[in-house]
C-alpha cells in the first residue's frame, strides 16, 4: 500500500509516519492488490485535540474513517480499528457484489478545492460517478460515514441523491 500522509498545523515526523504506515499496513491482508492502493491520511490539530482522517479509495469501494483524541497515537489506533471493523462488516456484501459485476469502479477525486474569494462555497469535491444500484449506494454512503450520497442509478440511468432521513430510513431524490 502506498501512503499519502500530510499534516495541517502539525509536522509529520518519521516516527509518526512509520507508526501510521505500520498500523494501516495491517489492513493489507484485506486487499488483493494492496500495492495498487493509496491510503490518504490527514492529521489536523485543533487546540489540544488531534484529529486523523484516513481515506482508502479501493477499486470497487471507498473506505473512510476519522477520529479525534488528545493523543495522536490513540487517534491513529481508533481510526484504523474503525476501518478494520468497516471492512469486516461489509466484506461479504462487497465480495458478493463484485462477483455479480454489479459494482463498477468507484473512484473519488480527493483533491479539495478551496476558494480564496468570499463566495459561499467553502469546499468543492469532484467525483467520477459510476453506475450502481441503490443497495450499493447505501453501502458506499455508510462506508464513507456521510448522511447523503450522489450516484448514477444503473436501472434508470439518472443522477440520484441518496440521503439518510431523521427516522433512520433512506430517501432518494432522482433527476429527470
Amino acid at each position: 500500500m502506498k501512503y499519502n500522509i500530510r499534516g495541517e498545523k502539525v509536522e509529520i515526523t518519521s516516527a509518526i509516519r512509520s507508526y501510521i504506515e505500520d498500523k494501516i499496513g495491517k489492513l493489507d491482508k484485506y486487499f488483493e492488490n494492496s500495492n495498487d492502493i493509496n491510503a490518504n491520511v490527514v492529521i489536523k490539530v485543533r487546540g489540544k485535540e488531534q484529529k486523523i482522517e484516513i481515506t482508502i479509495p479501493a477499486m470497487h469501494y471507498t473506505l473512510r474513517s476519522e477520529e479525534s483524541h488528545d493523543d495522536l497515537y490513540a487517534a491513529i489506533d481508533l481510526t484504523v480499528d474503525k476501518l478494520e471493523r468497516q471492512i469486516r462488516k461489509n466484506k461479504t456484501k462487497i465480495n458478493s457484489r463484485i462477483k455479480k459485476n454489479v459494482i463498477q469502479n468507484f473512484e473519488m477525486d480527493l483533491e479539495d478545492d478551496f476558494d480564496e474569494d468570499n463566495s459561499s462555497v467553502l469546499k468543492r469535491k469532484k467525483i467520477d460517478m459510476k453506475p450502481m444500484d441503490e443497495e450499493e449506494a447505501i453501502l458506499q454512503m455508510n462506508m464513507l460515514g456521510h448522511s447523503f450520497f450522489v450516484f448514477k442509478n444503473i436501472d434508470t440511468n439518472s443522477i440520484c441523491v441518496l440521503y439518510l432521513r431523521k427516522d433512520g430510513n433512506y430517501g432518494i431524490i432522482e433527476t429527470k
